[in-house]
Order: structure tokens, then C-alpha cells, then sequence
């Protein structure tokens, strides 16, 4: 050993705090293990982005805008008079949400005696990591088990580096006081809709600029094409099929929202025996990378989702500390918070076809419920994908207010091997747009009741 490298022995070694590490540590806690925690940000810091730089501040911002904008949309329910947003008190409601939700994290971990250490961790060995703390000290811990949940970071483009004044990544974007006059959104994936249709909403003239010929790459189209209307109801221009290199970007603030990148590359992984691929570590069932270590949520393959690092971290715990455990979901849930909201989870009937199903799709409009008529909605749709050979649904989306709140219902009907049949003998209350389950069901078997068959 060298002279001055004298180790601590950690149990169980996570390395992150955000959504999949803290929750590694919980369930390693729980099944009786000595959890260590290293966060690069310390106590503040988790949470982890998702929390403090990413899901969290950026539905809250989402939330302000359109309460705001529904007050004006709403004229001819009888709301009078405009609503007006101050971004610079927002951040400090955001601020101290964000607060209050990692203080939270932090007592349930102490509740589970995990020992925090604020640091950035690196492998010198496949059993050992130093911990360089914010004092400019090195921390050597030796583990018996690790968990790398470092999470993503966004992608920087040669051509639109970020400076933090006119050119900004979304942790920037997010952290606006003023609402721009003009911006120019790069990249029409999720994040770049989400914040674009929020800031359109708080005023500002947006433009989206996308390289492919179509927003939401990756999503099923006629899922985008609400949501397609509704930018264009809100004045938002979006230019397809166009680089940003090519784009005249003379608005005043400058949005770059392409992508994330894995937070692999600085982690010494070389040293622990764990290779990368396109900077995501691959992993077992098990969510095992060797023997000794797993890794979880985006520096996985996968869908970069909260949800999915939480669901991996409890499997990598459990498997780490010797149960029979693996990540094999049927379907994982997406959603999407932009205006209308869209979330989908399991196969289209594109893609049930493809997989060789006999696939039949139900698709029930939002004009048709009276839950959306009293929130003056009426662009939206609940669809249910069900294979006829099996009696099985196997996909549900839903494109409108709440889909997010919904679709839940469409994975646990996946997940349990629901029927059509058994969605529609299951009362939904009235009036609510979770009824456009029951009815969309109803329409998959014949006998609807709110629509023509």
C-alpha cells in the first residue's frame, strides 16, 4: 500500500445521491448493511439533479406558467382580469422547494444510519475509491460491494458552448429571474418542449430549432401531433430538418437542450475493471457490472427516468447483498410535461405488430369526456394497444391534462396481465379523466359508451 493510503472499510459503497443512489442506499440499509454515501454536493446535494437542477424545478416552472395561462385561456369560463409571474420570487420558492424535499432525503437516510461523506469519488482499485473532499483532502475507502449512480450531465455543442449568460444548458435555463423577450430552443426532445412551451406561456417569443424532420424523436407521431397544435397556438415557431450551425440564432438567450451524457467518464473505471460503452456501463440482470460493483439509472442503458434509476437501485441492493434479484419490467412508463401532457408506457401498435401480435388499438378523445369538457380541454386521447390472441394489453397512451397521473394504471394493467375486459369491469369514479381508461377499454371491446363504435 502506498505511505499515506491508509483505507477506511465501507460495507456498501454508493456513489451518487440522486434518485437511484439514495434510493440504493435506503434499500441496502434495510436489508441490514452498513451504507456509505458519497455525494460530490454533500447534504445539499441530494437529490441529485433530478431534484434540484432538472425534474423538480423544471414541473415547477411548468406548474407557475400554465396556472398563469389558464387564467387568460379561462376568460370565457368567467375568470377576469391577467395573472402576472415574477420569476425572481419564483427561484426562491423553488429554491426552498428543493431544500425542503433533500432535507427530506437526508433523514430517512440518517434514519437508516447511512454515513454521508461530501466528496468525488474515483476508483484506484476494483475494491477501493479515494474521495477527494472539498477541504482538498483524499478519503480512501476499501468496500465489500459498490453502487455507481453518478447520473447525466447535458451535451454541449462545439459549435454553442455554454457561457451562462446568452448561451445556456437547462441548470441555467432553469435558473432564469427574468422571462427572456426572444429565445432560441436547440433540440426539440423533451427537455426542450418542456422548457420552450413554459417560457411561451411566461411571454417570451420562442423558436424551436430541431435537426430532425419531426419534435419528440422517438415518440410515436400521432402522439406529438397535439402537442404539434398547441405550439402553434401558442405562437411558437418550430423549424424541422434544421442545424443550429445553419440557424440565424439572433434571440436573446439561447437554449441547447440535445441530449445528456453519461457521468462516467471521470470516475476511474479503468481501475475497478469496468468497461464502458459510448460511456454507459453495461450490466448484468442484476445490474451488476462485476462481482463487486453495480450501476444504476443513466449511466446504464436505458431510458434516462428518475423512476427507472429508483426501480434498479432496489434490485442492485438486493442483489449485492445476496437475494435473488433482477430488473425485468414488462414496461416502463414515459411522460412528458409538455402542453398537452403525453405519457405512454408499453408497445404501440406499430411496434405490436412488428413484435408479430395480433394488435388492435382503442382510441377514446378528450372531446368525448366531461372531466376534460369542465377543464376546457378538448385535443387529447386515451389509446389501449391490446393483442386479441392473447387477451392482453400490452401499450397505453394518453396525450392530455394529467396523462402524467394516469398511466400508472396502464402499467400496473401491464405489468398484471390485464384484458381489455378487466379494465372495463373495473369502476373508474365520474366524473375524472381516468374514465378514458374504462371507456377506451369498452371501445377495444365493442360496446362503448360515450362514442360511436
Amino acid at each position: 500500500m502506498v505511505v499515506g493510503e491508509l483505507a477506511e472499510s465501507a460495507d456498501l459503497l454508493i456513489i451518487g445521491g440522486g434518485p437511484g443512489g439514495y434510493a440504493a442506499a435506503i434499500r441496502g440499509a434495510q436489508l441490514g448493511r452498513e451504507v456509505t454515501l458519497v455525494e460530490r454536493n454533500g447534504a445539499a446535494g441530494l437529490g441529485g439533479v433530478c431534484l434540484h437542477v432538472g425534474c423538480i424545478p423544471s414541473k415547477a416552472l411548468i406548474e407557475v406558467a400554465s396556472a398563469a395561462h389558464r387564467t387568460n385561456e379561462l376568460e370565457p369560463a368567467g375568470l377576469q382580469g391577467s395573472v402576472a409571474v415574477s420569476l425572481e420570487r419564483f427561484q426562491g420558492w423553488r429554491a426552498e422547494l428543493c431544500a425542503r424535499l433533500a432535507r427530506g432525503v437526508g433523514e430517512l437516510l440518517a434514519k437508516g444510519k447511512v454515513r454521508l461523506i461530501h466528496g468525488e469519488a474515483r476508483f484506484n482499485r476494483p475494491d477501493r475509491v479515494a474521495v477527494h473532499t472539498p477541504d482538498d483532502r483524499a478519503l480512501f475507502l476499501e468496500f465489500e460491494h459498490a453502487i455507481v449512480a453518478t447520473g447525466s450531465r447535458p451535451i454541449e455543442l462545439p459549435s454553442l458552448p455554454f457561457d451562462g449568460d446568452r448561451v445556456l444548458d437547462s441548470t441555467a435555463a432553469l435558473a432564469l429571474t427574468g422571462t427572456p423577450e426572444s429565445v432560441a430552443v436547440v433540440g426539440a426532445g423533451y427537455i426542450g418542449l418542456e422548457l420552450g412551451t413554459a417560457l411561451a406561456k411566461l411571454g417570451a417569443r420562442v423558436t424551436v430549432i430541431e435537426a430532425l424532420d419531426r419534435i419528440l424523436p422517438g415518440i410515436d407521431a400521432s402522439l406529438t401531433a397535439p402537442v404539434t397544435r398547441r405550439l402553434r397556438a401558442l405562437g411558437v415557431d418550430v423549424k424541422l430538418g434544421t442545424a443550429a450551425d445553419t440557424a440565424a440564432l439572433d434571440a436573446e438567450k439561447v437554449i441547447v437542450a440535445v441530449g445528456r451524457a453519461p457521468n462516467t467518464d471521470d470516475l476511474g473505471l479503468d481501475a475497478a475493471g469496468i468497461p464502458t460503452q459510448e460511456g454507459l456501463i453495461p450490466v448484468a440482470a442484476d445490474m451488476r457490472a462485476t462481482d463487486r460493483v453495480a450501476a444504476i439509472g443513466d449511466v446504464v442503458a436505458g431510458p434516462a427516468l428518475a423512476h427507472k434509476a429508483t426501480a434498479e437501485a432496489a434490485v442492485a441492493a438486493e442483489a449485492l447483498s445476496g437475494l435473488p434479484a433482477a430488473f425485468d419490467p414488462r414496461a416502463i412508463p414515459e411522460v412528458i410535461f409538455t402542453d398537452p401532457e403525453i405519457a405512454t408506457v408499453g408497445l404501440t401498435e406499430d411496434q405490436a405488430r412488428e413484435d408479430g401480435l395480433d394488435a388492435h388499438a382503442a382510441t377514446f378523445p378528450l372531446a368525448a369526456s366531461g372531466r376534460a369538457g369542465t377543464l376546457g380541454v378538448r385535443d387529447g386521447f386515451t389509446r389501449i394497444v391490446t393483442d386479441r390472441a392473447t387477451d392482453r394489453v400490452v401499450g397505453v397512451h394518453l396525450v392530455g391534462p394529467h396523462a402524467s397521473e394516469l398511466i400508472a394504471g396502464g402499467a400496473l394493467a401491464i405489468e398484471l396481465l390485464a384484458s381489455p375486459g378487466d379494465l372495463a369491469a373495473t369502476i373508474h369514479p365520474h366524473p375524472t379523466l381516468s374514465e378514458s381508461l374504462h371507456e377506451a377499454a369498452a371501445l377495444a371491446l365493442g360496446h362503448p359508451i360515450h362514442v360511436s363504435g
